[in-house]
């Protein structure tokens, strides 16, 4: 049987590609294969940066598979590590995310773009959530999106299941940067590139202290920085890496970061 995800390694990029035809949609079995994924990745201190994004050009995801609930998955089931799609719940992922969306984005397919750090998309993306027409509630969604774009805009997409385009969502800051439909996976691989290139605990400490401050007050979090009680930071500042970069500085030549 052929895997729903396709991934490639090009130097300490990992590149996913999620490849259900005929819209990407992801069932129980894809969800727990991309956990998997994910959580290889994780744990591989040779791979910095994952790029995400789907095959085809109309689809990145439309989410949950509803042709495959009808047959018998459950809404609610077995997911794998990571929950749904792999990412949303997956604990201690402190390397960047990039995700490339080319195509239909919603639902639980809007919620794995959310679990990005930098969201890319073509002209042609188009995102909503239009689990209100199904009487459902996009649960992740639901959580993270007025944390992400002002609060009217995305109660309207949560209660109305309202679509915006590329350009919409990025005047509202739901993406980063819009590409033409040719140019965004070279886009994407070059900021991969760039991003794979730098302090790989320098992120790892940039991940833990946001994810750390979204549930704290300031002094708390900075607290926690400062008295190195993160695990990442406590790791960055007695690092070689540390050190390297305030040696180049002074050197004035380039960084040689060796993640430990």
């Amino acid at each position: 049987m052929t895997s729903p995800i396709k991934t490639e390694r090009r130097g300490g990029v990992l590149e996913v590609t999620l490849d259900r035809p005929k819209a990407n949609a992801i069932d129980l079995a894809t969800s727990r294969i991309m956990g998997e994924t994910f959580q290889s990745f994780r744990d591989d201190d040779e791979l910095r940066v994952a790029l995400v994004t789907s095959a085809g050009e109309k689809f990145f995801c439309p989410g949950w598979d509803l042709k495959a609930a009808a047959d018998g998955d459950e809404v609610d089931g077995d997911y794998g590590v990571g929950g749904f799609g792999g990412l949303q719940e997956l604990r201690d992922l402190n390397k960047p995310v990039i995700m490339a969306v080319n195509g239909i984005c919603c639902g639980g397919g809007l919620e794995l773009a959310l679990s990005g750090d930098i969201i890319l998309c073509n002209e042609d993306s188009t995102f909503a959530l239009p689990e209100i027409r199904s009487g459902t509630v996009a649960d992740a969604a639901s959580i993270k999106l007025p944390k992400r774009i002002p609060y009217h805009i995305a109660m309207e997409m949560l209660l109305t299941g309202r679509w915006i385009d590329a350009a919409e969502a990025n005047r509202w800051g739901l993406v980063n940067h819009v590409y033409k439909n040719d140019e965004l996976l070279t886009a994407a691989r070059d900021m991969a590139d760039l991003i794979a290139s730098g302090p790989p605990l320098v992120y790892a400490a940039i991940k833990e202290v946001v994810r750390t401050a979204e549930d704290s007050n300031f002094q708390d979090a900075m607290n926690r920085v400062t008295q190195r009680k993160l695990r990442s930071v406590d790791i960055l500042y007695g690092s070689e890496d540390n050190l390297e970069g305030a040696k180049a500085f002074a050197e004035k030549r380039d960084p040689v970061w060796k993640g430990r």
